[in-house]
C-alpha cells in the first residue's frame, strides 16, 4: 500500500470529521493539505489540480443532510472523488471474442510483466475456468523465456517454447496457430521491454498487435514508479489503444501516485493489482475500496476474501466442533490453526486492509516480531513425533531436549510453547457448554463486548 499517502490522508480524515461546520476557510485548509499529500506521493501535476477542483466545488456547493456531521461529508466527497480518479468501481476483463482471445501484455523491463502474465494466467483459470496458454516474445532479456515457463508451470497455465533466436512476429503467429489447434480459451502474450521507451520497442509491439488483433491490450505499470510512470504511461497510449491497466508492487513501500495517476493520464480501466510476490497475488483492481483504503479506511471486503480464500472449511468446522465438545484439542490443531495464519498471507498483509484506527492500535505490536514467533512455533511443533503432538503431557526432559534442538531452539521455549498450549486446552474447557458466557459475566465482558460490537452485532467501523 502506499503508506506515505495513506497517513497523510488518513491524518486529515480524522481533521475533517472534527469540523463543525463547512466553510470556504477550512475547505481551502484541507485543500491544501490534500494537494500537498498527493504532491510529495508523485501524482502527475494535472491529475491533481482537477482532483482539487472537483472536490472543492462539491464540497462549497454541498447542502450537508441534518443527519451527518460536515466534516463526514467532506470525507465522502474526498473519497468519492478519489475512486473518480482511479476509475469508479470495477473494470471487468473482456473475452468476448472467438477462441482464444488474445491478451497482450505490454510494459517497460522491470515493471513485473512476466510474473503479471502467469498471475493473470491463475486467475482465468480459477476464476474464469478458462483453458490458457502463455508465450513468450522477448528474445531480448536473458532467461525472459525459461521465467515464464517456470512461472506458468505454477499457475496451472500451459506454456509454449520459443527461442531467442526466433523473431516475436514468428512466435506471436507460431503460439496463436497452436492455440487454435489445441482449443484454448485464452493466450497471453509476453512482450519485451526495455528500460526505456525506444522506436524499436514500440514499432515491434504495434507489430505484434496489428497480426495478433488482440481482445485486450493490457499496460503493466510498476506502482513504485512515481512520476516516470506518467511518461511511460503516455508513451504507450500513444502507440497502442491500451484497453486496461495492471499495476504492479502495489504492496510496496510506495508513494502511491501511479495508481491515481495513470487511469486519467492514459483513459484506460486499472483492471488488477498486484499485491503481493505469490502467484495468487492478483486482484480485481476496485476503485472504490482502494480508495478507502488510501483514506485509512481500510478494506473489510478484501480481508474478508483473503480470509474466506486461505481457510479450510471443513478444518475449520471440525474446529469448532472439538471448542463445542471441550475435548480432543491437541498440538496437531495447534499447528493447524497456525498454517491457516501463513495461507491467509500472515499478520502483516491482513493488518494493510483493516481500518487506520483498528490497525494502529494493533500496530503496537511488533508484527516481523509476532510472524516469527508463529514460524517458530510451527517449528517446534514440527520437531514432535505424532504421538507427541497428540498427547503433549507426555513430554518430559528428554523429549524436551530433542525437540528443541531438533527446532534449533532452546529447551525454555519448548517449555513457554507448551504452558501456552495448556493455557489454550484451559481455556477451550471451559467455554464447553455455554461456559464462555458464565466466564465473560464473571469478568464483566458482555459490557465490553457490547462495546466493541456498537451495542447492536455489528462491528464499529471508523468511517
Amino acid at each position: 500500500m502506499a503508506s506515505a499517502l495513506t497517513d497523510k490522508l488518513s491524518r486529515l480524515v480524522k481533521e475533517m470529521r472534527g469540523q463543525a461546520r463547512i466553510t470556504e476557510s477550512n475547505v481551502q485548509d484541507m485543500l491544501r493539505e490534500v494537494r500537498m499529500a498527493l504532491l510529495e506521493a508523485d501524482v502527475a501535476l494535472p491529475v491533481v489540480r482537477d482532483f482539487i477542483a472537483r472536490v472543492k466545488e462539491k464540497a462549497l456547493g454541498q447542502e450537508v443532510l441534518g443527519s451527518l456531521k460536515p466534516g463526514q461529508t467532506l470525507v465522502s466527497i474526498v473519497n468519492k472523488e478519489l475512486a473518480v480518479t482511479m476509475g469508479e468501481g470495477v473494470a471487468d476483463i473482456n473475452l468476448n471474442a472467438q477462441p482464444p482471445a488474445v491478451i497482450l501484455m505490454a510494459g517497460l523491463q522491470g515493471a513485473g510483466k512476466t510474473t503479471t502474465t502467469a498471475k493473470l494466467a491463475k486467475h482465468l483459470i480459477e476464476k474464469r475456468k478458462k483453458k490458457v496458454l502463455t508465450v513468450s516474445g522477448d528474445v531480448y532479456r536473458p532467461a525472459a523465456i525459461e521465467q515464464l515457463k517456470t512461472v506458468t508451470k505454477q499457475a496451472g497455465a500451459e506454456w509454449f517454447p520459443s527461442t531467442p533466436d526466433q523473431n516475436p512476429l514468428d512466435i506471436a503467429n507460431a503460439a496463436l496457430d497452436y492455440a487454435k489447434k489445441h482449443y484454448f480459451d485464452v493466450l497471453l502474450v509476453d512482450t519485451a521491454g526495455r528500460l526505456a521507451i525506444d522506436e524499436v520497442l514500440m514499432q515491434e509491439i504495434q507489430q505484434l498487435h496489428g497480426a495478433l488483433k488482440p481482445v485486450e491490450t493490457l499496460f503493466v505499470v510498476d506502482a513504485m514508479q512515481g512520476q516516470d510512470a506518467i511518461n511511460t504511461a503516455k508513451a504507450f497510449k500513444e502507440a497502442l489503444p491500451l484497453t486496461g491497466i495492471v499495476l504492479t508492487k502495489l504492496d510496496g513501500d510506495s508513494r502511491g501516485g501511479a495508481a491515481l495517476s495513470v487511469r486519467q493520464i492514459t483513459g484506460a480501466p486499472i483492471k488488477f493489482a498486484g499485491v503481493s510476490e505469490k502467484i495468487d497475488g492478483l486482484e480485481v483492481f476496485d476503485a472504490e475500496r482502494h480508495a478507502q483504503r488510501v483514506l485509512g479506511m481500510g478494506d473489510i471486503v478484501a480481508l474478508v476474501e483473503q480470509v474466506t480464500k486461505g481457510v479450510d472449511m471443513e478444518a475449520a468446522q471440525k474446529m469448532a466442533e472439538k471448542i463445542k465438545s471441550g475435548d480432543g484439542f491437541d498440538l496437531n490443531d495447534f499447528l493447524g490453526q497456525l498454517q491457516q495464519m501463513k495461507q491467509m498471507g500472515g499478520l502483516s498483509t491482513l493488518m494493510d486492509k483493516l481500518p487506520t484506527e483498528l490497525a494502529g492500535k494493533a500496530g503496537q505490536v511488533d508484527m516481523d516480531k509476532a510472524e516469527r514467533e508463529i514460524r517458530r512455533k510451527e517449528g517446534i511443533i514440527c520437531s514432535m513425533t505424532p504421538y507427541e503432538r497428540a498427547k503433549p503431557e507426555q513430554i518430559k526432559a528428554t523429549r524436551k531436549k530433542r525437540i528443541a534442538a531438533g527446532a534449533g531452539v532452546q529447551v525454555q521455549e519448548v517449555n513457554r510453547l507448551l504452558n501456552e498450549f495448556g493455557q489454550m486446552q484451559q481455556m477451550m474447557k471451559k467455554m464447553k457448554g455455554g461456559g464462555l458466557m458464565k466466564m465473560m459475566k464473571k469478568m464483566g465482558g458482555m459490557k465490553g463486548m457490547k462495546g466493541m460490537m456498537g451495542g447492536g452485532g455489528m462491528p464499529k467501523l471508523p468511517f
